[in-house]
């Protein structure tokens, strides 16, 4: 009698979990579906494993528990196939101490004739969440804690994130909204774009393009040869292309920018600029120094005492025209020099500039030109083997 009360007592304790899923197979147009509905107890953390299938981990409810439905469809008319299919198919949902996890895992089955898709909600505070897929996409949005996550493929877009976020896929695009930590992503050939992250950003993609809206504490990106856009940023920012543009806005700190043959296009900076491409053109908007230097392209540059620490700067193309902005105000001491005029000159609206040209009559000529603004200061070298060379008075 004792053991049969013991075994009622277990069940009634089970039949509560035995309860929280639900599975039903159904057909669906040409193929076959097996849905599978269910439940999980409260945990801190979740982690999530998928061979074959899509996974999307929705927060922000005011849930205690997490809820999950899992559709896998094999993509044949006999149900008997299907069936087969879906049980070469296992899914688990299980709780391990602190952590929830779900796992999809294929014994057999033919990927190419069947798919999935992962749907599990969560509670906001939920401390991390830990995301694999052989090739699916992944979609996280809604809760509190840090974000890992891994595709052998597929697309990743993450948003309304508390804390850091570590991201990777083989190919897909990664699109990031609001995170409130520091952002890791890398792809193999996709596009990367961060809408606004409080914490670093390191973005790495083998050929897409990077695109950055708001970063509040500075950057680091890369591309094989995709073009790279920065609207806004605070701190050091690091970008380099193999052969895309460069388009920055205003930053907020120091900067180095490198690109393969692609054009350099920066609003403002907050400390030194060191800019570098093999041919194309750069333009410098409000920096207080700067190192720039292109293989075949013109650079215009505006130097501003208000924006950091200045120090020596230099302008540098071998074919081009340089153009330069100088403030009235601006302590400054320039060095410029044309090496092979052919007829290209300097012209200044500073008369403290003296331009003096060298060379015979019937022999190449060289131009250069030296002068002290308000005294002089941080020494600014401009270089030219063929093009003009121009200093502008800066409106303000």
């Amino acid at each position: 009698m004792g053991k049969l009360v013991k075994v009622v007592a277990a069940l009634l304790v089970l039949s509560p979990l035995l309860k929280a899923q639900e599975t039903k197979i159904y057909r669906e147009g040409a193929s076959w579906t097996r849905e599978i509905n269910g439940s999980l107890p409260a945990a801190r953390n979740l982690r999530v494993r998928v061979d074959i299938g899509s996974v999307r981990i929705e927060g922000g409810s005011q849930q205690q528990g997490i809820t999950y439905s899992i559709r896998n469809r094999a993509h044949t008319t006999s149900e008997e196939t299907a069936r087969n299919q879906f049980d070469l198919y296992k899914v688990s949902a299980s709780i391990r101490g602190d952590t929830a996890w779900v796992v999809g895992e294929c014994h057999g089955t033919d990927s190419h004739k069947f798919s999935g898709e992962f749907v599990i909600k969560v509670p906001r505070d939920l401390d991390s969440a830990k995301v694999e897929t052989e090739g699916g996409n992944v979609v996280a949005t809604g809760f509190s804690g840090r974000l890992d996550t891994e595709s052998g493929g597929g697309s990743i877009r993450l948003d309304d994130l508390g804390g850091a976020v570590n991201a990777e896929t083989g190919g897909g695009s990664i699109d990031v909204g609001n995170v409130g930590g520091d952002v890791k992503l890398q792809t193999g050939g996709g596009s990367i774009r961060v809408a606004s992250a409080k914490g670093k950003i390191s973005a790495e993609t083998g050929g897409g393009s990077v695109v950055i809206v708001s970063g509040l504490q500075g950057a680091v990106l890369e591309t094989g040869g995709g073009n790279i856009q920065v609207q806004r940023c605070d701190g050091n920012v690091k970008a380099t292309t193999g052969g895309g543009s460069i388009d920055l806005g205003d930053l907020g700190g120091p900067v180095e920018i490198e690109t393969g043959g692609g054009s350099i296009r920066l609003a403002s900076a907050k400390g030194v600029v060191r800019a570098e491409t093999g041919s194309g053109s750069i333009e410098l908007g409000g920096v207080p120094s700067a190192h720039a230097e292109t293989g075949s392209g013109g650079i215009i540059a505006k130097f501003t005492s208000a924006n950091g620490v200045r120090s020596d700067s230099m302008l540098q193309t071998a074919v081009g025209d340089i153009t330069v902005y100088l403030s009235p105000s601006m302590n400054i001491s320039i060095q410029a020099s044309i090496d092979v005029s052919n007829g290209h000159t300097i012209r200044s609206d500073f008369p403290e500039i003296r331009v003096v040209t060298e060379g015979g009559e019937w022999g190449p000529k060289s131009v250069s030109a030296t002068g002290a603004l308000n005294g002089g200061g941080p020494v600014l070298k401009i270089r030219t083997s063929s093009g003009n060379i121009v200093l502008r008075r800066a409106d303000h």
